[in-house]
């Protein structure tokens, strides 16, 4: 029996037009899967239903995971390709894989021998480094940052020296009921000509990206309220 393939299958980040984020690539492949690996079971529904799912969702197979699973908890999940099945995996929002535990999942795909197709779809974060301006030949990607406050503060710090030093874009997210938070700290505690670019609710109707010195966004505090948000730095 022949190996089923593995597909990242990409959601949108917001609601929107969905051929406007969305090859029709996405659709024609989701709509043939009826095996799913999905962070959230009750988004991944919804999602699918906006891609005109031709099966019921109560007769499809969709397991949710957390990327907390040991591996024969993965080897489980993958089970459906070892019998033959296609299998699709879902983000709660972009790109499966990236800033997703859904790298894991991929990961022993590769070791088992089992073919990966990622499929084209919006990354907010590469979206964000696009739109700022910053350094898109030199960057990093730092996921979340501590929430403990001194620790933040210390993070910030070096990821600002970094930046100055390595002439490197620094990339970072936060879950929105917090990016008040952070953003009170990036601009309490880097240099007035650090530049920032702050990239939220990408895609989507309240989209904004913009880029400042530090010393701008002082005087001109965002409404980052509930809305995913990406946050860029650059030194300079």
């Amino acid at each position: 029996m022949s190996l089923g393939t593995l597909y990242l299958l990409p959601v949108p980040l917001a609601e929107c037009d969905l051929a406007l984020v969305l090859p029709a690539q996405v659709a024609t492949v989701a709509a043939g899967l009826t095996h799913f690996v999905v962070e959230n079971a009750k988004t991944a529904r919804h999602w699918l239903k906006w891609l005109s799912h031709p099966v019921e969702m109560r007769q499809l197979s969709i397991t949710e995971f957390s990327g907390k699973e040991n591996e024969a908890q993965l080897a489980a999940l993958l089970a459906p390709l070892l019998q033959g099945h296609d299998l699709g995996v879902m983000s709660e929002a972009g790109c499966p894989g990236v800033a997703d535990p859904g790298a894991n999942l991929v990961r022993l795909a590769h070791q088992q021998g089992i073919r990966v197709v990622p499929l084209v779809g919006p990354s907010s974060l590469l979206l964000a480094l696009m739109a700022s301006g910053l350094n898109g030949q030199r960057f990093k990607f730092h996921g979340y940052l501590p929430v403990d406050r001194a620790q933040r503060v210390a993070v910030i710090a070096e990821l600002e020296l970094n930046s100055r030093r390595n002439k490197e874009t620094q990339i970072f997210i936060e879950t929105p009921y917090r990016n008040d938070t952070l953003f009170k700290a990036l601009v309490d505690n880097c240099k007035g000509d650090t530049l920032l670019c702050i990239a939220a609710d990408v895609t989507g109707a309240a989209e904004m990206i913009a880029t400042r010195p530090i010393s701008a966004w002082r005087s001109n505090h965002p409404n980052l309220e509930k809305k995913p948000t990406v946050f860029l730095l650059l030194a300079i």
